[in-house]
């Protein structure tokens, strides 16, 4: 009896101890992913990067001094200047404002424009048939050419920039949603709350809209960081933020001419764009690790 007490007493205490919460688990399960840890220790340096931008860098970004153009990098030059005597190195600093403010508006903008229209399309099957032929049609144009049509439509400015692209990422974020939603409609407690005469919206958000916030999440790391490229993109071609806003994809634009004179203009803006795309992305990969239960399980 005794033995058996032994055994019984590990597995009552097993059954008895409460669940930990969702939130102690997503964190748990990150730390055993090292390159979440890294892309979400680089994330945070760049974002205190932009934060404190005044104080960490050198001179004004915008200050022009002919005397000192095209100075390599050095000891009082870190990054070196470009060919109107700019500090690159201010430049770089204060262009992280630009990449992480459009990434993070634009991801956050489509998330939440995607979701509710998401979450409608795929509950109400008359509006399905509508817009998601719409949603089709803007999906069926590729994204950097869409944003520059509604670029050219208004002035380059950071707000137009940050509205062009998320326009862009919405469609994708609403097929996300209503894949999810066509599955959950299905399940046994929503058809019993259809059944019991539950309204509509205390359905979307008591039933469906808690089961879209883990992948929604990870669908909005990876927005985050394919906003920045285009961001990019638009200012490397012209059509993104004005001149007179330093982004690292105004700063690469500015340099094309000079690549081969001072590579260093275009290498160190784009070593930054590629370390936050990339410490974006590695963090979007563990938080889809952490929050899907069959990779939880299987880990």
């Amino acid at each position: 009896m005794s033995a058996l007490n032994t055994v019984s007493d590990p597995i009552s205490a097993v059954i008895a101890q409460p669940e930990a919460p969702a939130r102690n688990r997503l964190l748990d399960s990150l730390r055993r992913h090292p390159t979440a840890i890294f892309g979400g220790t680089v994330l945070a340096l760049m974002i205190l990067m932009a934060i404190f931008a005044p104080w960490l860098g050198t001179t004004d970004p915008l200050a022009l001094s002919p005397i000192r153009r095209l100075r390599p990098p050095g000891e009082q030059w870190w990054f070196g200047t470009d060919m109107l005597g700019r500090d690159v190195y201010s430049r770089v600093v204060y262009g992280a404002r630009v990449s992480l403010a459009v990434g993070l508006a634009v991801a956050v903008l489509s998330s939440v424009i995607g979701l509710a229209i998401g979450l409608v399309t795929g509950f109400l099957r008359w509006a399905d048939a509508i817009v998601m032929r719409i949603m089709d049609g803007l999906m069926s144009i590729p994204s950097v050419l869409l944003a520059i049509a509604l670029i050219a439509l208004t002035e380059a400015s950071l707000q137009n920039v940050i509205i062009a692209i998320t326009i862009t990422e919405i469609p994708r974020v609403v097929r996300l949603v209503r894949g999810l939603v066509l599955t959950l409609r299905e399940q046994p407690y929503v058809e019993a709350a259809i059944a019991s005469g539950t309204r509509l919206h205390r359905i979307l958000l008591k039933h469906i809209l808690p089961n879209t916030i883990a992948p929604l999440l990870v669908q909005a790391t990876y927005i985050c960081a394919s906003a920045m490229i285009t961001e990019a993109i638009l200012s490397f071609i012209g059509a993104g933020t004005p001149p007179n806003i330093p982004s690292w994809g105004n700063v690469m634009a500015e340099a094309r001419s000079l690549f081969q004179l001072a590579g260093y203009l275009i290498f160190f803006p784009g070593l930054f764009l590629s370390l936050t795309v990339l410490a974006v992305n590695l963090l979007g990969d563990g938080m889809r690790d952490a929050l899907d239960p069959r990779l939880a399980r299987r880990m």
